[in-house]
């Protein structure tokens, strides 16, 4: 069992691989850095938590 995301953690990062679903990768850090350009983030906590659930996404999608 994982950590389980929260209900923004998944609207965000959902609305950003819906938008921007050619830019995003495989690879975690290069999404934590495509987050940062994309989105406004307050902490880096919370962009870590969102790069890596843009990660599975992309992971599974394919």
């Amino acid at each position: 069992m994982g950590r389980i995301k929260t209900t923004q953690i998944k609207r965000v990062a959902l609305q950003l691989v819906g938008s921007h679903r050619d830019k995003f990768k495989k690879e975690f850090t290069d999404n934590k850095k495509i987050v940062d350009e994309l989105a406004e983030i307050p902490s880096k906590k919370m962009r870590n938590i969102i790069a890596g659930y843009v990660t599975r996404l992309m992971k599974v999608k394919e």
